[in-house]
Formats: C-alpha cells, structure tokens, sequence
C-alpha cells in the first residue's frame, strides 16, 4: 500500500458509483417520512437547485422530474413518456449507451432508426443534418452528451441547432456530463435533458431525473404504458403536492441535496469542470509514462473517464492486474467496447490529483510485480 495519504477507504476510479464528500454521507444519517414536510420542502429544493445548474435564471421553461432508480430508469421514463407512440425516434450512437437506448426504444415497439459512428470519434452534426435532409418522419432525436463506453464528448451545441433548425426536438442523456460539463439550456434548444445523482454531481445512486421542457410535459400524458415509469404523472403529482407518487429513495435525495450544496460551495460546474481536468491531466500523463495507450484521441476526450488499450505483453491480465489494484483499495473500471479490449479509468468523484498519483504509483507496482514490459519499462 502506497504510503501517501488519503481521505477514503476505497478511491474508486469509475464513471459511477464514486467516492463521495463526508457531508454526503453524513446526510443519509437521517431518517425521514416521504410525507413530512420538511422532506417535501427537501424534494422542492433538489428540483430547483439542479434547474438553476443549467437555467440559471428559470426563463426558459423547463422542470425538473426526479424519477426513482437508476439512470437508466429516468432515460426509459423520459422516451416513453415524452415522445408520443407515432413519433419516429433517431438515436445517434457512439458506443454502448446509445445502443442502450435504441434497445429500449424497440422494446417499447416505437418506430427507432440510428445513426451508428466510430466508437471513438464524436457525433458528426453534419452528417446529422444530411440525414435530417433526407428523413422528415423523424421527430426526436437522441443524443448521448459524454459516452461512457469510452469517455468521448459529443458536440451536444453543434447537434442542438441541428435539430432545432431542422424543426425536431432533441433528447440529450447528459448522465455522465451533468454537473461537470457546462450545459445552459438558454443557448442550446435542447428539449429533454437526463442524469442522475451518482456521477459528477457527486451524490449517491438510486435517483434520477429528467428535465423536460414544460410544453412536452403538459402533451404526455397518457403516453407512457408503464405506470411506474409515467413521467408526467409523477410530474403532477410533484406539481400538485410537492410528493412522489410512490416510496421515493429518501436518503438518496437528502443525500443529492448536501451534494448540490458542495457543488456550489466548489464554485459550480465550471470549477468542478476544472478540478476533474486537473485529474484527467495527471492520470494521461501519468498512464503515458506507465505505456499505457490511449483509445480515444485527446482532442475528442472528456474530463470524465477514459479508455486505454489492453497491453500486447501476454503477462498482463486485466482481472489480475484489477484484482492487485482493487486489494490496494484502488477500483478501476472493465472496458465496454464492440471490438476492442480495453478497460477504463475515471477522474471524477471526491478525487484530487494526489488521488491520480496514488493509483499511477500502485499501477507502477503492480505491473513491476506482473513482469509487464510497457514502454521498454520493466
């Protein structure tokens, strides 16, 4: 174990769950009923601090819409909700969450088409107009802001006036930029925005939301053929009440509230932006130096997690070399890629740069102790 110090038991180096502030946790310490007021008035607050992180000024006419489960469970509530059962859906995918999502369209027996592009290079916004050209029945298109498969960042500004210039609407799963990314919904059409607590807003898992323009929720009633999932029923019901229409993940939203109080405290999203590409510079350089490469260039790289090669050396196993890092408390992420191997490493949570240096170090150790050859290195 590396005798350098740090603040948490296990330093985890993935896209989510994360390490997590001690406010965050302390938050948890409290039990409370779903109908309390002082909870509604929590629920109130979380709506409207994580408007004001991409509406700073509540004019362009949005809500937000906090949605039990996972991230998933949020983007699944938003496209069966928001987009009528005629509409034809275009889905833009890069990697594996774009897959997920045309899945999940055709499950719900709506008519999806794709536009599938390299899994390490962005979306091409020209190539989306092109197709717009060509395709007037699409009436929603779908995109992924920050690929998670790869940690690639989409152009979510140069497709937002696409879309909107083409006359169609735009449903952004920003799950892994929200909060780290700067993304203001006065500047960028984008009608339906998705995340969730546990990544750059640094809270804990069991929450999402989705953002949706207050038009599109007033029209979507009735959509949704799930009941759980109905996202504007349980945007009435916020609306009416200030509730959840069922048990809502109590500690998980007390939890996201102390979160969106850090980040604010931190400086807000442009601060943290800056802290995570502080992180991200120590750990390229430093995965450089080991003779790791990486899979994504780095003029099309986010911040937020990113890929690297599997060595050629046939002493290195990537669930040996995982393992040795994990024993050290140090918890990196498996690769997700159609047609290479590879595995990831993240640069957000409560990490600083001491953080990065503590893995690079272990990572040093770990492939001396393998009798892995990187770079000429032994």
């Amino acid at each position: 174990m590396t005798q350098k110090q740090r603040s948490h038991s296990k330093l985890l180096f993935t896209p989510g769950p994360l390490n997590t502030q001690r406010a965050v946790r302390d938050a948890m310490l409290v039990d409370m009923g779903s109908r309390d007021e002082v909870f509604i008035k929590v629920v109130a607050q979380v709506r409207a601090k994580l408007l004001k992180l991409v509406d700073k000024e509540n004019s362009a006419g949005f809500s937000v819409v906090p949605m039990q489960g996972s991230g998933t469970f949020a983007v699944e509530s938003a496209i069966s909700s928001l987009i009528p059962k005629h509409a034809k859906i275009l889905v833009l995918i890069n990697g594996a969450y774009g897959e997920r999502i045309f899945t999940m369209a055709q499950k719900m027996g709506r008519e999806v088409a794709a536009i599938r592009s390299s899994e390490t290079a962005p979306i091409s916004a020209e190539g989306l107009r092109q197709y717009l050209n060509t395709c007037p029945e699409v009436e929603f298109v779908v995109l992924v802001h920050c690929e998670t498969t790869t940690g690639v960042i989409n152009p979510l500004e140069e497709v937002a006036k696409v879309v909107s210039e083409a006359g169609r609407s735009l449903v952004v799963d920003a799950m892994s930029s929200f909060g780290g990314v700067e993304i203001d919904l006065n500047q960028c059409p984008v009608d339906v925005l998705i995340a969730s607590s546990n990544k750059c807003l640094e809270g804990v898992p069991g929450l999402g939301f989705v953002i949706a323009k207050l038009d599109l929720l007033e029209r979507s009633k009735g959509n949704c053929a799930s009941m759980s999932l109905d996202l504007h029923d349980q945007w009435n019901g916020l609306e009416m009440a200030g509730q959840f229409r069922f048990t809502p993940p109590t500690h998980a939203i007390l939890a996201l509230n102390a979160a969106l109080d850090l980040l604010e405290n931190e400086g807000g999203v442009t601060a943290r932006n800056l802290r995570y590409r502080a992180n991200h510079k120590v750990l390229m350089a430093g995965m450089k130096s080991l003779g790791f490469k990486p899979v994504v260039a780095a003029k099309f790289q986010s911040p937020i997690i990113s890929t690297f090669y599997i060595p050629e050396d046939p002493k290195f196993d990537f669930n040996e070399f995982y393992q040795l890092l994990a024993d050290q408390g140090l918890v990196i992420y498996p690769g997700k890629l159609s047609l290479t191997e590879c595995f990831r490493v993240g640069s957000i949570g409560d990490l600083r740069s001491v953080d990065l240096e503590i893995l690079l170090e272990a990572m040093g150790c770990v492939l001396k102790s393998m009798g892995v050859a990187l770079g000429g290195k032994k």
